[in-house]
């Protein structure tokens, strides 16, 4: 009887837990997000191609191996290869050789590819970590307005109810002879576009969480339920100047380090560029055999002994001049030589967004904090007002209109708040960011 009791109740538990709604908090979300979405994915892929590219460059600094094997049939007049002479006899011959050639000198062109696709495989982890650092923001983003959305849909609710509960009170009041019939009728439209308030907050609710489903890559046929965020964060300005906070970003933010990567790479390769005009030294060598016979059933000398006997070596140098190769490599470097210039702009142009960016989200950050607390005290103020207007109307001393735009103030004065409070933590972690805080913790 124990067992039964004991197997009921764990799967009651079981029944329980599977039936309940996972609810994401913000670090779930991000860490999903980067996960799942696509632009990561594909520079993960550019990553290992990058991987590819660097291994490439350093094989062809090492000698290359390449391997032969040649038969001949020859019909009618041909050279004898034993005597050198030329013969009416079939014969067949076939050749082996094994060779390898090494680049000793070709304008360090080699070494400069070398150093560029390591610049280059550095430039992609760059990116990859940029790519989820923009997906984390824009999910944290998403999360932020889905989460005002979920208080907007409280407050909505709140006045709503209030308003039904003044309309029945005001009711009650006609009954008995308190309050007149334009009092009532004033209160049913509160209530009515209480109501509707309540019904368009819902349905930004939802075109919320669709916005974050599509940020986080989330299947669309899924619920998604997000938590609450920590209200009682403290809200104080940053003592911090843009210009620090930007110094210290270029050492590690990856939109600088991209940018200081793709100049590093139009250096290289215009170096690269310029080593391909001064002459190339090779030096090649290898080893050959054969064998041959004829085909009119003489004798020959066995396979074995001809491959002994015919074995060769050579060792050999080859210098090669640039002279004119329909003005290819001049092209290319007058190529790089501009792509160098546009490298060097696009940097300045990183850096003067990033520190323009970082100034502004100070700048906000600094701005919401203030906003908050005008709009905390302007919220505490119009609650002590709208309190005593329900008290004054209770009373006959103010009209339903003024009941009604007090309320309209209120519910506008918090509705202020929750905003101020939410884009506030917004810039705030957008600001640490900046400062070397990840947006998801390591």
């Amino acid at each position: 009887m124990k067992r039964v009791v004991c197997i009921s109740f764990f799967l009651s538990i079981t029944i329980i837990l599977h039936g309940q709604t996972k609810v994401w908090t913000l670090e779930e979300c991000m860490e999903y997000a980067v996960q799942n979405n696509t632009r990561v994915s594909s520079q993960e892929a550019r990553n290992k191609i990058y991987t590819q590219n660097y291994r490439e460059a350093i094989a062809r600094l090492l000698p290359s191996v390449g391997a032969e094997v040649n038969a001949n049939f020859s019909f009618g007049r041909g050279l004898d290869s034993e005597t050198n002479t030329y013969t009416d006899v079939n014969s067949f011959s076939n050749t082996y050789g094994i060779s390898s050639s090494l680049v000793l000198f070709d304008g360090l062109a080699g070494i400069t590819r070398v150093r560029m696709q390591k610049v280059s495989r550095l430039m992609g982890k760059h990116q990859l970590q940029e790519a989820e650092d923009l997906t984390a923001y824009e999910t944290m983003e998403a999360f932020f307005n889905t989460l005002y959305y979920c208080e907007m849909v409280d407050l909505a609710q709140q006045q709503w109810e209030e308003s039904s509960r003044n309309l029945q009170r005001t009711r009650r009041m006609e009954e008995l002879g308190l309050k007149s019939s334009p009092d009532v009728a004033e209160l049913a439209a509160k209530e009515a576009s209480d109501s509707y308030s309540l019904t368009r907050q819902k349905n930004l609710l939802k075109i919320g969480i669709i916005r974050l489903k599509e940020k986080m890559y989330f299947p669309i046929d899924e619920d998604l339920q997000i938590a609450g965020y920590d209200t009682l964060e403290l809200i104080a300005k940053t003592e911090d100047s843009p210009i620090d906070i930007y110094k210290h970003a270029l050492l590690f933010l990856p939109t600088a380090q991209v940018a200081d990567a793709s100049l590093c790479i139009r250096q290289l390769s215009y170096r690269a560029a310029k080593g391909s005009l001064l002459p190339t030294l090779m030096a090649q060598g290898g080893i050959s055999t054969g064998f041959a016979r004829f085909m009119d059933g003489s004798e020959y000398i066995p396979f074995s002994e001809q491959f002994r006997n015919k074995r060769g070596y050579y060792v050999g140098f080859s210098l090669s001049f640039p002279i004119f190769d329909g003005l290819s490599r001049v092209s290319n470097l007058k190529r790089s030589r501009q792509e160098l210039v546009i490298a060097r702009n696009e940097q300045e142009e990183a850096r003067r967004t990033l520190y323009s960016e970082i100034e502004q989200t100070v700048a906000d950050m600094n701005g919401q904090a203030d906003e908050f607390y005008q709009a905390d005290r302007q919220e505490e103020a119009m609650k002590i007002a709208h309190q005593l207007n329900l008290r004054k109307y209770e009373e006959g001393l103010v009209s339903a209109i003024d009941l009604h735009t007090s309320a309209n103030r209120l519910m506008q004065a918090r509705a202020e708040k929750l905003n101020a409070r939410l884009k506030y933590s917004l810039k705030k972690r957008l600001v640490n960011y900046y400062k070397g805080e990840p947006f998801i913790g390591e």
